[in-house]
């Protein structure tokens, strides 16, 4: 039986709930991204997103797939293709920007998790509608900011999200202490620059940082 968008949601929430953030991560060369996940992992953040933005990212989601005790995702899915992409190369979960009933009809026939995209109540009303009451914010910092979600709180109480776009280890917090924000996703703990020196202690200790940030959802 195919997964329905409430058992995607229902799965997104449990996963999410294992640290405050998530990495999203544009890898461009495959070969880092044994090291890359785990330190990532030691650092205390095991569920990834690994765009797909870069020729690479099909690849370093087959080598995540199989590290253990990682869970790996793969973001901006856009459509079916991509979604029987990830789903090939052992993504465990998709991520999308927005939502599109091709792309939700895709992932549920290939039972895919997928964690849609919404920016404004009438977006997430019709997601709602779909089945999914956890969404992505996107882009969160210049859609209003955690201003923006706490407002959305208010009509919308039951559906809950993982703001990405803009998040920074200065703001996150303030997107953690929101009722409706189950975890945030964010680019900074592995830098460009510090993955091509791989600079693996740095990034594991950026991820420790983000891993005891305050969420009460965790």
């Amino acid at each position: 039986m195919a997964i329905t968008a409430h058992n995607a949601s229902q799965f997104m929430r449990r996963i999410c709930t294992a640290a405050p953030i998530m990495p999203v991560l544009v890898i461009k060369d495959a070969n880092t991204a044994t090291d890359l996940g785990l330190a990532l992992l030691r650092g205390g953040l095991p569920i990834l997103e690994v765009t797909l933005r870069t020729p690479a990212a099909l690849d370093a989601i087959k080598v995540m797939s199989d590290l253990p005790g990682v869970t790996v995702g793969a973001g901006t899915v856009l459509n079916a293709k991509d979604a029987e992409a990830a789903k090939d190369a052992g993504a465990q979960f998709a991520v999308a920007p927005g939502a599109t009933d091709n792309l939700i009809e895709a992932c549920t026939a290939l039972d895919l998790p997928l964690l849609p995209g919404a920016v404004t109540a009438s977006e997430a009303m019709q997601l709602l509608d779909h089945g999914f009451d956890f969404m992505k914010f996107f882009p969160a910092e210049t859609s209003g900011g955690a201003a923006a979600l706490k407002a959305l709180a208010g009509p919308l109480p039951q559906i809950a999200f993982c703001p990405t776009g803009g998040i920074t280890a200065q703001n996150a917090t303030q997107y953690l202490a929101l009722p409706n924000v189950i975890c945030a996703g964010g680019s900074w703990i592995a830098p460009a620059s510090l993955v091509e020196q791989k600079n693996w202690g740095a990034i594991q200790q950026l991820a420790a940082d983000a891993a005891q940030m305050p969420s009460s959802k965790i």
